[in-house]
């Protein structure tokens, strides 16, 4: 547990907020008192255990017009302002945080109205790529580091980045255990891994591919109605993150870009984006122990972590894996998408966050990473909701493991006050993953001979004619679901 005596604010109580505050207390020593709660949905049956210990609750809403105003009545110098709520526009909440010395963290990286830009507005303005060359370009002007702020910081984006240069060690590690690689090469590997130079690792080590691979598997007793949106986790974060484009890192071993594929013209150009929403993107992936269909919704991990793993020489990027999300969430989810679908993506007005009524199952989130001398490897958390009841009563896995990270990066924060703005892939992932490890529940890190070519067969072979390269199982296309080559 570490100590911390000034003031800490959460701005948004939803499901995330609600599973992060008990275990904050539990990891950081801070009086009851400076602890505060602003949503503007009124919160104070839920706060009742909390406010009784002395914990403010602000019924209020931070907006474009009040934010600096209502802000500065809560946190200054010092203080940590935990950003959980939506459609709070980063660039403009990251500015007031530095001009007010205020350590800051949040789980996305947002805008005041994501849908300002209207149906008809270019595909690559409408990514998180767009977003954080904007945010580069704000850092730009700024001297000194100023107050340390992680932006995307929950359990993807954010554990995930550590998920992968774990896996990397481990991969490392157990080809020269296993005397799969000897000599020079051997020799390499282990010094990369000392050094944790990871994007030199990955290369070493043959990476092309890596999803942020994850199903969802908890039920409920109380199954989705007509006209309801169920999920475990934020139904307007993922309805706004899912609708708009697919998007991925980009890996140097790609042959051919894909049907309504756009590339961007400035920054590192480690990302493209699809002219398609990312839930109805879907591609082959495989978690502990089955392939899924998941799909491409936009995440922060795509663009850090394609970022991070490249190799530059000079101004050319000679080597970068591939990166992307693929989700299969709940059932309950599943079929909330598809009525939404029906009603051309409306969301419902009527909706539900999976929680006491969950009977069972599990949250499996974790690193699938491909291309190297395993074929596979896949490490992460497989979390359950019996376990994740034992550790916060009340609570899911899907939250469990996003709070968890948001209060790890948020110890780290408060031991390195003065960093500036950083991204999961910048802080050390041991830090966070031994503060973390004990509410993943099962900790996998384990090889998978999985491609995305095995085991696809179509009951129309020899009449269809699917656009795979047999030759090399790493590419795109080979994972991508169509028509013809599902």
């Amino acid at each position: 547990m570490i100590e911390f005596k000034n003031k800490i604010l959460f701005v948004g109580y939803g499901a995330v907020a609600e599973c992060t505050l008990p275990i904050l207390f539990k990891h950081i020593k801070v009086p009851a008192k400076n602890v505060t709660v602003m949503d503007f949905e009124n919160r104070a049956a839920k706060l009742k255990q909390w406010t009784s210990k002395g914990v403010r609750f602000v019924r209020d809403r931070v907006t474009e017009e009040n934010m600096g105003t209502l802000l500065a009545k809560h946190v200054g110098a010092g203080d940590l302002l935990i950003d959980l709520a939506w459609n709070i526009d980063a660039l403009e909440i990251l500015q007031w945080c530095r001009d007010h010395g205020v350590l800051y963290i949040n789980t996305s990286t947002e805008l005041w109205d994501p849908y300002a830009s209207g149906p008809n507005a270019h595909p690559t303005t409408k990514t998180l790529y767009w977003r954080h060359m904007n945010l580069r370009r704000m850092i730009a002007k700024w001297e000194g580091k100023g107050a340390t702020a992680v932006i995307e910081h929950g359990a993807n984006p954010g554990l995930i980045s550590h998920f992968v240069k774990q896996g990397l060690l481990d991969i490392g590690a157990s080809l020269i255990a296993e005397k799969k690689v000897k000599g020079a090469k051997a020799e390499k590997i282990a010094q990369l891994s000392a050094e944790l130079s990871f994007n030199h690792l990955a290369r070493e080590l043959g990476v092309k591919v890596i999803h942020c691979s994850e199903r969802d598997t908890q039920i409920t007793d109380q199954p989705k109605q007509v006209d309801e949106f169920v999920n475990t986790w934020s139904i307007e974060g993922f309805r706004e993150e899912g609708t708009t484009t697919a998007e991925m890192g980009w890996g140097t071993h790609e042959k051919q870009l894909p049907k309504l594929a756009y590339q961007h013209k400035d920054g590192p150009r480690n990302q493209i984006c699809l002219a398609r929403m990312g839930i109805n993107t879907w591609v082959r992936s495989w978690v502990p122990d089955y392939t899924i269909h998941g799909m491409v919704v936009r995440h922060g991990e795509a663009f850090t972590i394609s970022d991070k793993l490249t190799v530059w020489d000079g101004k050319k990027a000679v080597y970068r894996p591939t990166m992307h999300y693929a989700y299969c969430p709940c059932d309950e989810a599943i079929a909330s998408l598809n009525e939404m679908r029906g009603y051309n993506y409306k969301l419902n007005e009527n909706q539900r966050i999976m929680n006491d009524e969950i009977t069972g199952g599990a949250d499996i989130l974790g690193a699938l990473i491909m291309g190297h001398d395993y074929n596979s490897w896949w490490v992460g958390s497989d979390l359950s909701i019996e376990q994740s009841r034992k550790l916060v009563p009340h609570q899911n896995a899907t939250t469990m493991q996003v709070a968890i990270s948001v209060v790890a990066a948020s110890m780290w924060m408060m031991e390195n006050p003065a960093e500036g703005i950083r991204v999961p892939d910048e802080l050390p992932h041991d830090y966070i993953l031994k503060t973390a490890m004990p509410y993943m529940g099962r900790w996998i890190s384990k090889a998978k001979d999985w491609t995305p070519l095995q085991n696809r067969e179509t009951v129309f072979k020899g009449y269809n004619k699917p656009d795979l390269d047999l030759k090399d199982p790493w590419q795109f296309k080979n994972f991508l679901l169509t028509d013809d080559a599902g």
